[in-house]
């Protein structure tokens, strides 16, 4: 999201002094992870050097953001101490945050325990090495980054499974916090017929709150049809779960954030709602969306748009963000 928005905003003019805080050597392409997690896609693939993506006759600060001070127009560094600005784009992603569900910090990654957003090559380990028993993946409660990821992989297994001539020894089961597979109606009813097609069972209403990795049993809350909940083990002979997720602490502890810890943002022009020269856009930005790289393609040319409007004419330009977002489902 804050690559784009710099490229973007330097192509439209090339006065602006543009800088990019950002720590890591190297950026991962992560919607191939899913791939990797299926044995489909080469993980060294996924990695580039953060610095051949940096736009041409931008700054990179090679630093990690600590806080804000929006009064002073101001950020707090790591290593450069604090850094001022005219107009700040937040565009931080999310982090994982493993201490949500009780034993998952210490399963995660380890045995028969995986996820494509932590180590995909660990998944396709504990998918290739199952020969027999359950399967279980889910996802929690949180907001999550590509919501569709969780039961992509599960198709993906489940199609290595039936290739291998091993599916009718391994029980699959889909489980969720959510209603149904999916909310659009006519990809739902696809997507029904996929989950027949790999005889997986399909668990809704299922919130998994602990994992016990020694006992190889996992816990949920059920939530029933009268409103009350009982709590459900599950045995597990592997277990794929999209982990919490949340807004790095620096965002989520910070007056820039809403009640529940995302970039509190107007959904459709993606301005602070109490700093009017700091916009936020991508996985931190508080919107009632999904969390995808196309709903940033969309959000982008707005923020562009907007910033250069107040830098020009003191005033935010007519571009608005409806919403968009895609998320496209691989089955097989």
């Amino acid at each position: 999201a804050g690559i784009m928005t710099a490229a973007q905003m330097r192509r439209k003019d090339r006065s602006l002094d543009i800088a990019i805080i950002e720590p890591a050597e190297y950026h991962f392409y992560q919607p191939a992870w899913t791939l990797v997690g299926a044995g489909t896609f080469d993980y060294g693939k996924t990695r580039k050097p953060m610095g051949d993506l940096i736009p041409k006759g931008v700054t990179w600060i090679k630093d990690y953001a600590t806080g804000f001070d929006p009064k002073n127009n101001s950020l707090k560094t790591k290593e450069n101490g604090a850094i001022g600005y005219d107009y700040l784009v937040v565009a931080p992603g999310l982090v994982v945050d493993t201490s949500l569900i009780e034993g998952l910090t210490e399963a995660l990654g380890k045995g028969n325990v995986c996820s494509i957003y932590t180590d995909p090559e660990h998944t396709w380990e504990v998918i290739r090495n199952l020969k027999e028993g359950n399967a279980i993946f889910t996802q929690p409660t949180t907001p999550i980054k590509c919501g569709g990821a969780p039961q992509k992989i599960a198709y993906l297994a489940s199609h290595h499974f039936k290739k291998r001539g091993v599916a009718d020894k391994i029980n699959v089961t889909f489980a969720t916090p959510g209603s149904v597979i999916f909310g659009v109606k006519p990809v739902r009813e696809t997507l029904e017929k996929v989950l027949d097609r790999y005889n997986m069972t399909f668990k809704a209403f299922h919130a998994p709150f602990k994992i016990d990795g020694d006992k190889q049993i996992a816990y949920f809350k059920h939530k029933m049809d009268d409103g009350t909940e009982e709590v459900v083990e599950m045995k597990y002979d592997m277990f794929h779960l999209a982990p919490p997720q949340a807004a790095p602490e620096f965002v989520r502890k910070s007056e820039l954030a809403n009640e529940g810890g995302w970039l509190k943002v107007d959904k459709h022009s993606l301005q602070h709602l109490d700093y009017p020269n700091i916009f936020g856009l991508g996985d931190v930005a508080g919107l009632p969306t999904a969390k995808t790289g196309a709903a940033i393609r969309k959000q982008v040319p707005v923020v562009v748009d907007n910033i250069l409007q107040l830098i020009d004419h003191q005033k935010k330009g007519d571009k608005s963000y409806n919403g968009y977002s895609s998320c496209p489902l691989v089955t097989a």
